[in-house]
C-alpha cells in the first residue's frame, strides 16, 4: 500500500510527532499525548497503518517529584544496539521546571520488554549551564563520527526566549562538551506571543546538514525555521551555520492547516524523504492552546531546490 501524502492526519491527537524507521522494516512512531502523562509507542510496516496500529503505554509519570508532570515530545531512537527514548517533564510542585529525561529498554522489543529510567540528561563535566533552567525537545543525529544533543533551553525563567543549544554527546545519557547556542528567536515571526525556537530536527542532503525548528506560540502562529551547515565543517562553531530569514512552513488559511511544526523525518516505503508534523485543522482555540487536543500528526514529502535545500510544501 503506498503512502497517502496529503493534508490528512496520519495519527490523530498525537503532537510533537516522532516517526523512526528501524533495520526491522518497522516505523516506530511516538508523540506527546493529549494528557500529557504517559509514553506510548506503536509499530507498523507502512505509515498509514500506524493510526490503527495497536498502542503500547511503555512508561508513566510519577506521581510526585521530578518526571511527575507534563510529559511532552518523546523521541525514540536506536543507539549502540539499544533503544532509548528522549523525553521532557516537569514536577506537579512545579509545573513549569521541564527537564530532559531518559529512559532505555532491556531487550530489543521496544514494545514488550521493559523500560528503566537513566535519570535527567547530563551536561558535560565542568558544564554548568546545560539543563539549569527550562529545557526540552532533545533530539540526537550523528555527522562526521560524531553524535550531537540538540535542545530548546530557556535560560532566565519561564517567559525567557527559548533557545537552540547543541553539544557533543559522550554517551546516551551524557554530554561531551559545553552547549553551543546554535539560534535564538531573531525575527518577528518566532517572537509571537512568545520567543520561542525548540523542537529541532535534523535532515542532511548533498554534503549539508539542515536542522528544522519550531518557532512563536502553539497556536496558528507556530511555523518552522531552517539552520543549515556543511557536513565538513565545525557544527559547534557559530560561522558554520546560516539562518533561514523567513519561515520554511507555517499556517495555510487556503487548505486549512494551523501551526504547523514540530517535525521529525524519516522515509517512506519507497525512501522519498518525509517530514513529519502536527497541526490543527482550525485557527481559534477555545482556552489554552496546550490543551488542545486537536494537533494531528501529518506527513509530506520533502522536496529540494536547485541547491539541494529542502523545500516543505503542502499538497
Amino acid at each position: 500500500m503506498d503512502t497517502i501524502r496529503t493534508n490528512e492526519p496520519i495519527v490523530e491527537q498525537r503532537a510533537d510527532p516522532f516517526i523512526y524507521k528501524h533495520t526491522d522494516g518497522y516505523y516506530y512512531f511516538t508523540g506527546s499525548v493529549p494528557s500529557y502523562d504517559s509514553i506510548e509507542l506503536r509499530r507498523a510496516k507502512t505509515l498509514n497503518e500506524l493510526q490503527d496500529a495497536e498502542t503500547f503505554h511503555v512508561w508513566k509519570k510519577h506521581e510526585t517529584g521530578p518526571m511527575s508532570q507534563h510529559v511532552w515530545a518523546p523521541e525514540i531512537h536506536y543507539l549502540d544496539g539499544r533503544w532509548y527514548i528522549y523525553f521532557a517533564a516537569s514536577e506537579v510542585n512545579d509545573i513549569w521546571k521541564l527537564r530532559p529525561y531518559v529512559i532505555e529498554c532491556r531487550g530489543q522489543n521496544p514494545l514488550m520488554d521493559e523500560w528503566i529510567e537513566l535519570g535527567q540528561m547530563q551536561a558535560a563535566d565542568g558544564d554548568n549551564k546545560s539543563f539549569n533552567d527550562f529545557s526540552l525537545d532533545g533530539t540526537v543525529f550523528e555527522n562526521e563520527g560524531k553524535r550531537y544533543f540538540c535542545w530548546a533551553e530557556k535560560t532566565g525563567g519561564q517567559f525567557a526566549a527559548s533557545n537552540l543549544y547543541l553539544a557533543e554527546m559522550e554517551s546516551p545519557i551524557k554530554l561531551k562538551t559545553n552547549q553551543f547556542m546554535l539560534t535564538t528567536p531573531d525575527y518577528d515571526w518566532e517572537r509571537v506571543d512568545f520567543w520561542v525556537n525548540e523542537g529541532p530536527a535534523v535532515i542532511k542532503n548533498e554534503g549539508k546538514i539542515y536542522i528544522t525548528f519550531s518557532a512563536s506560540a502553539t497556536g496558528s502562529c507556530y511555523c518552522m525555521g531552517l539552520m543549515e551547515a556543511n557536513e565538513n565543517t565545525d557544527l559547534m562553531d557559530r560561522n558554520s551555520w546560516t539562518k533561514s530569514r523567513n519561515p520554511v512552513l507555517q499556517s495555510d488559511y487556503n487548505k486549512n492547516i494551523y501551526g504547523a511544526g514540530h517535525n521529525s523525518f524519516t522515509v517512506s516505503e519507497d525512501g522519498v524523504p518525509i517530514c513529519v508534523y502536527h497541526a490543527r485543522d482550525y485557527e481559534n482555540i477555545e482556552g489554552d492552546p496546550l490543551f488542545d487536543p486537536n494537533r494531528h500528526a501529518r506527513i509530506m514529502d520533502v522536496k529540494f531546490d536547485e541547491s539541494g535545500k529542502p523545500i516543505f510544501e503542502f499538497y
